[in-house]
């Protein structure tokens, strides 16, 4: 969806483009967070779907939903502070009074957002994908034609630029929210019907579970997130063409990390299974096939940005300058893409292990202490600017997936012993 509203936003500008990334990190980075504390949901559901318990399937959506409506109004409240920071930050008045509007008006879509993510994670931990990629599909498309209309004003409607954009990806999450829910009762129509079945009560021993798995998950990707968010930062220090570059190429990148993110969610689906069903060989096995299957796409992306960056980058923009950094940054894209994988499939599998803690240290000591220092100093002290930032994210990446390998490794062949005591 990001990808979407940065190619409809092109032609007002890399004012706007910067906009679309600063705004859009600041809210993503929360906005993953509160969905991250629905990662319970992939080792709960799936053990208990794996052990043939619906009724406790049920029992952790209808908390998952509580601890959406809760989390709300915290993040709505400050998305509406965050703008005041964007000057004092550095960044380019022009970008910082779009990204401004952009991160208001999007802060709307933050129910409908996490409501998706928790039927998103019941669905697919109860082994219905397809719907998730019918919803996400078309409401891309939604997304595409509100933006179409609303951007720049067409059909009679307002030209309202990023704001239109921000409003565009509302619509399209309110969207999703709904016809998620609307699989949920289609496939489960014949399962208890009736409104106890729906309408259930708050279980606060059961909240604390669901969080104590999901906090360190949530911690996790706020880790990773904030990270690019915080490079986009940086990078908004550069000059505005610089910026549309890092955001352009970016954007690229994150939408081949969705066939890692994929795997990841079906690495703690199929491995929360297995456990739910007491073989751990199997679960370890297929936590293992996953980032097999993980490495293989990753190298296939990385010889498509390698081979044709300039067909890739073309869907974006045409200017010659933005262009011209693009093509390098869309390089070293290439050279992390296997360690964003692998990390990445890596991570799921622990989750259907229901291990989240180790994951968010890695995070911790991969990016913020060695990552983004490592990128500041290139950028700002050596003079290598916005490739600077990239490099060090790709180091940072290196040192995570190399130690979740193998604390997966350890966790996985340990499995056994917890399933099996005596």
């Amino acid at each position: 969806m990001n990808v979407v509203d940065t190619i409809m936003v092109a032609d007002l500008g890399a004012s706007a483009i910067g906009a679309i990334a600063i705004g859009g990190s600041a809210f993503y980075s929360l906005a993953v967070f509160g969905m991250g504390l629905l990662l319970g949901l992939d080792t709960l559901v799936a053990q208990a779907y794996g052990a043939g318990n619906r009724d406790d399937c049920h029992r952790s959506l209808a908390q998952a939903v509580y601890i959406a409506l809760l989390l709300t109004p915290p993040l709505m409240l400050i998305f509406a502070v965050i703008p005041f920071a964007f000057r004092p930050a550095g960044l380019d008045e022009s970008v910082s009074t779009l990204a401004t509007q952009f991160i208001r008006h999007l802060s709307y879509s933050t129910l409908p957002l996490l409501l998706y993510g928790a039927f998103r994670r019941y669905l697919q931990a109860t082994g219905h994908a397809r719907p998730v990629t019918f919803a996400l599909i078309s409401a891309n498309v939604v997304n595409w034609l509100f933006n179409w209309l609303l951007i720049k004003g067409h059909w009679g409607m307002p030209a309202l630029g990023v704001v239109g954009s921000a409003l565009s990806t509302v619509l399209a999450r309110v969207y999703m929210a709904a016809s998620l829910a609307c699989f949920i009762w289609w496939f489960e129509r014949n399962l208890n019907p009736g409104r106890s079945n729906i309408f259930r009560r708050f279980e606060r021993a059961r909240v604390v579970r669901l969080l104590s798995i999901g906090f360190p998950a949530a911690t996790q990707i706020l880790l990773e997130i904030s990270a690019f968010g915080t490079a986009a930062f940086l990078a908004g220090r550069l000059a505005p063409v610089a910026l549309a570059a890092h955001q352009i190429a970016i954007s690229v990148a994150a939408l081949s990390y969705m066939i890692p993110l994929g795997i990841s969610s079906a690495a703690a689906v199929m491995v929360g299974h297995a456990i739910g069903a007491r073989e751990w060989m199997t679960a370890r096995r297929r936590g293992f096939i996953a980032i097999a299957v993980g490495v293989v796409t990753a190298l296939s992306a990385a010889v498509l940005f390698l081979a044709w960056p300039g067909a890739i980058l073309g869907i974006y923009t045409r200017d010659s300058a933005i262009l011209r950094i693009a093509v390098k940054l869309l390089a070293v894209a290439a050279a992390f893409q296997l360690f964003d994988s692998v990390q990445t499939v890596a991570t799921g599998a622990l989750r259907g292990l229901g291990n989240t803690h180790v994951a968010m240290l890695i995070n911790l000591a991969g990016y913020w202490l060695l990552g983004l220092p490592v990128g500041w100093l290139l950028c700002f002290r050596y003079g290598y600017g916005v490739y600077g930032i990239w490099w060090g994210l790709t180091l940072a990446l290196a040192v995570i997936a190399t130690s979740l390998f193998f604390v997966w490794s350890r966790a996985s062949a340990n499995a056994r012993v917890a399933l099996h005591p005596s």
